[in-house]
C-alpha cells in the first residue's frame, strides 16, 4: 500500500519523519494547529534559555498563536522577495542581539520560504550558530523551502546568492495555516508538488491526484504534503550539502527558473510561477534530445496549464534576453563552470551529463534573433 492510499491519521494526531542531514536530525511534523511555544520546547532537546520568533507582517497571526510578543521577543520583517535581503538578516540578528540572546538560545521562523530561508541564515551565523526551529506557514515552505537545510539571502540581483546548509532541528507544518493562504501563495506552492510528483519515480498516483486542481480536499493535501516531504527528505539524507549526488534531482525547472526571476527583476514573478515555467522548459529539453517521452511531456504541460501557469516561451516577464542568459549562466548550482540541467525522464527525472547547445537552449526559451 502506497502513502495515497494509506489513510490519513486521525483528527489531532501528527505525521512525523525524522532524516539524518550528516550529523543534524532533522524530525518533521505535520500538524493541524499551529503549535504553540510549550509544545515546541518539550521537543527541544536541553531547552534553551531564550527564544527570538522570527515571522513576517502577514504571519503574525499565527506567530502569535505559538507564543506573544509579551511572553518572549518578536522580530517583524516586511514581507516579499523583495525584502529577502542582506538587511533583513541583520535586522534579525540586531533584535536577538538587543533581546540579550546567547548562544543556547533558539530562532523560531514562523512562516513561508522567504521568513525560513532569512531565519535560518541569521541562525546559522548569530554567534557561530544558534539552534533553529521552523513553522512554515505557506504550502511553498511545507513542500520544498523548510525540509532539507537550505537557507540563504538574495544579493546583487541573484537569487540565494548567500546562503548555507543549516537544517532546523524540528519543522513543524501546520496545515491549517493554509486555510487563510492567498491564492497567489497557494500557487506557488503548487508548482514544487508539482515538481516532486514527477521526480518520484512512482509518482503518477500523485500526478492523478493533483490533476484534480487546487481545490485539494484535507486528507488529499495531507497526503500531498506527507509524500513530498517524505520524498525530499529521503533525496537530502543522501547528500546533505548537495555535492553531486540525487539531491541535484530537486532543481527540476529551477535552473531556468531561477534565470527567468532575476531578469525579470526579483519579487515580480513568484518562484513556484517560475519554476513552473522553468518545468515546461525541461521538458521541451528533454523530449528535443529523445529523453522524456513526448506522452510525458503533454501530460505535464497539461497539468500546468490547467494550474493557470504559463508554459510558453518566451516568458512575458523575461525581460532583456541577453540578461536572462546570463543569469542561466551564472547559476549558483553549475558545476565546474558548466550549467547543470535536469530533465524529466519516463519514471523521474535526470541529470543531462553535459550541457546542451546555446542554440537549443535559446529555442526552448523563445530567444530569437541573438
Amino acid at each position: 500500500m502506497n502513502d495515497l492510499q494509506t489513510p490519513p491519521p486521525p483528527a489531532g494526531q501528527v505525521n512525523r519523519y525524522r532524516f539524518n542531514l550528516g550529523s543534524h536530525p532533522q524530525d518533521v511534523l505535520i500538524t493541524g494547529p499551529v503549535p504553540p511555544l510549550r509544545s515546541i520546547l518539550d521537543e527541544t532537546p536541553d531547552p534553551p534559555s531564550r527564544v527570538l520568533i522570527v515571522c513576517d507582517e502577514h504571519t503574525l497571526p499565527p506567530a502569535r498563536a505559538i507564543a506573544t510578543p509579551e511572553e518572549t521577543p518578536f522580530c517583524v520583517l516586511e514581507p516579499g522577495e523583495t525584502r529577502k535581503n542582506w538587511e533583513g538578516v541583520e535586522r534579525i540578528l540586531r533584535r536577538a542581539h538587543d533581546a540579550g540572546l546567547g548562544r543556547d538560545s533558539l530562532f523560531i521562523a514562523c512562516g513561508g520560504g522567504v521568513v525560513s530561508d532569512l531565519t535560518g541564515f541569521a541562525a546559522s551565523v548569530y554567534m557561530r550558530g544558534v539552534r533553529l526551529c521552523v513553522v512554515s506557514t505557506s504550502l511553498l515552505g511545507m513542500v520544498d523551502a523548510a525540509v532539507g537545510g537550505k537557507t540563504g539571502c538574495d544579493l546583487f540581483g541573484v537569487k540565494n546568492l548567500a546562503g548555507s546548509f543549516y537544517p532546523a532541528r524540528l519543522v513543524y507544518l501546520p496545515l491549517d495555516t493554509l486555510a487563510t493562504l492567498p491564492p497567489a501563495e497557494w500557487k506557488s506552492g503548487m508548482a514544487e508538488l508539482i515538481k516532486t510528483a514527477i521526480l518520484i519515480p512512482d509518482g503518477e498516483d500523485l500526478l492523478s491526484l493533483l490533476q484534480a486542481g487546487p481545490e485539494l480536499p484535507r486528507p488529499s493535501l495531507r497526503t500531498a504534503v506527507a509524500r513530498a516531504v517524505a520524498y525530499k527528505g529521503r533525496i537530502v539524507e543522501e547528500d546533505p550539502r548537495e555535492t553531486g549526488g540525487r539531491r541535484v534531482l530537486l532543481n527540476l525547472g529551477h535552473s531556468f527558473g531561477h534565470a527567468l526571476e532575476s531578469s525579470s527583476g526579483l519579487g515580480r514573478i513568484s518562484h513556484g510561477e517560475a519554476v513552473a515555467w522553468g518545468i515546461a522548459r525541461a521538458c521541451e529539453l528533454g523530449q528535443s534530445l529523445g529523453i522524456s517521452p513526448p506522452r510525458r511531456v503533454r501530460g505535464i504541460l497539461t497539468l500546468l496549464q490547467n494550474h493557470g501557469y504559463q508554459t510558453a516561451a518566451p516568458h512575458p516577464l523575461m525581460g532583456e534576453p541577453a540578461r536572462f542568459i546570463e543569469a542561466l549562466a551564472r547559476d549558483k548550482k553549475n558545476r565546474r563552470g558548466k550549467a547543470v540541467f535536469v530533465v524529466p525522464s519516463a519514471r523521474g527525472a535526470e541529470v543531462l551529463p553535459e550541457p546542451p547547445g546555446e542554440e537549443l537552449l535559446l529555442k526552448i526559451c523563445g530567444i530569437t534573433g541573438r
